[in-house]
């Protein structure tokens, strides 16, 4: 059991990782989006982390695999929020 709960929560850091990377490339800030998703929530400690820790080299990933795979983690407020931003950034 043990060994599961540490693999998801592998699993969830890449996610957070790659959510910040996607906001880098796109110059937004990882944070503000992350709060609209959730406004009744604290700092995301782990986002956070990831974003001071993120390389200036940030990983390329395409919206809709980020969609993904937020989704795939129940994360459908953020997902509609990423997809919200992408649409914008279509427009520029």
């Amino acid at each position: 059991m043990d060994k599961v709960i540490s693999q998801y929560q592998a699993d969830e850091n890449v996610m957070i990782q790659l959510f910040a990377s996607w906001c880098a490339i796109h110059q937004l800030n990882a944070s503000t989006l992350y709060a609209q998703a959730y406004p009744q929530q604290e700092k995301n400690l782990l986002l956070e982390k990831a974003i001071e820790e993120m390389d200036t080299d940030a990983v390329t990933v395409d919206t809709e695999t980020l969609l993904n795979v937020l989704q795939l983690f129940g994360n459908e407020d953020l997902a509609f929020v990423v997809s919200e931003e992408s649409e914008k950034l279509k427009k520029r």
